[in-house]
């Protein structure tokens, strides 16, 4: 019997699969290992069919591997996999699930990630893993000079002053063994912030030569590391139909609990990806803290909110509203129009 359609629960080694016809029923199952799992795939299911997965390590690898071969690859968000789950979860259970799920009519899968857009990503995600060490040794440094006496400044333009001097002063009360030391974990520090400007670096590379992250950063707002995280998270935009949609996907629009007729939002539904929706934001704020003296369009929106709502408040919706602007210049392709109402 043909198989029209095939869940695959992935992993590191062992690789379930769940293949069903037209109508939902079981006509094939199997437990293959990482190394077999695409060639006997290949050899039982022809190509046109549908393949489902969950969106999660690996994913985009396969399933461009998948559509090279003339298949039709769905990636399912794995919170929309679980309500279909029945009784323990397992490996076959969970291909089983991907299949139904996938098999829903307004089950919205995931858009397949081109390399480039994981390129972007991969960077992104070092330079905030480099940027969070270099924090946690700065909080370090200031807890273990505490212990002696001293105050390490807050900000880290002063620490980087501060640490040099402490380090060839002798009367500052620190020992030669925790001067020794204290050196070290600064040398480390001074490691991170050379390969976070590396990184920076590089990324403002790509948003000067890239034409949709020119015209992303035309926006309030944007600059070349927001630019950049837009275009390697969700690509074209094309996938949503709308600029509603593309923020709700990124967490900036509120949650509902409503019920019997009446409407109730609550605060943003923070879904989608965090890394993301925090660069939006943190792009508002400094929106909102250079608006004075402007009388454009935006800003006279922003200063209007701003008297009658909290300053997070009005980020919130600021960063909703310049990713729905992104939306508009991402998938219409033109630079962007101060006077364009986005949908």
């Amino acid at each position: 019997m043909k198989i029209s359609r095939v869940g695959v629960d992935l992993a590191k080694n062992i690789f379930q699969l769940h293949g069903t016809d037209r109508q939902g029923k079981l006509v094939w199952k199997r437990r293959l290992s990482r190394d077999k799992w695409l060639q006997v795939l290949f050899e039982k299911v022809k190509p046109g069919a549908t393949i489902g997965m969950e969106a999660c390590t690996g994913a985009h690898h396969w399933a461009r591997l998948l559509n090279a071969k003339g298949y039709k690859v769905k990636i399912i968000p794995p919170q929309f996999v679980k309500p279909f789950v029945k009784s323990n979860k397992n490996d076959a259970n969970d291909a089983q699930a991907i299949c139904e799920a996938m098999m829903r009519p307004n089950m919205h899968p995931v858009r397949v990630k081109t390399i480039g857009q994981q390129d972007l990503q991969a960077i992104h995600r070092i330079r905030s893993a480099l940027k969070s060490h270099r924090n946690a040794i700065a909080n370090q440094i200031r807890g273990l000079v505490s212990e002696y006496g001293l105050v390490a400044p807050k900000q880290l333009t002063p620490l980087r002053k501060t640490i040099p001097i402490w380090l060839d002063d002798e009367s500052n009360g620190l020992t030669l063994l925790f001067k020794e030391l204290l050196r070290g974990i600064w040398e480390d520090f001074l490691t991170h912030e050379e390969r976070l400007a590396q990184l920076t670096k590089q990324l403002t590379a790509i948003a000067r030569n890239d034409p949709m992250t020119k015209r992303l950063q035309q926006i309030r707002g944007v600059g070349p590391l927001i630019a950049t995280a837009l275009v390697g998270t969700v690509g074209d935009a094309r996938q949503y139909r709308k600029g509603r949609d593309m923020s709700a996907a990124i967490g900036l629009t509120p949650r509902q609990h409503s019920s019997g007729g009446k409407e109730r939002l609550l605060g943003i539904t923070k879904r989608g990806d965090s890394y993301l929706r925090s660069m939006l934001v943190n792009g508002a704020h400094a929106v909102i803290m250079t608006i004075k003296g402007k009388s454009d369009r935006l800003s006279r929106w922003v200063i209007s909110l701003l008297e009658r709502r909290h300053p997070n408040v009005v980020a919130i919706a600021l960063a909703n509203k310049i990713a729905r602007i992104a939306w508009a210049v991402m998938t219409k392709g033109e630079n962007y129009n101060p006077d364009f109402n986005p949908v």
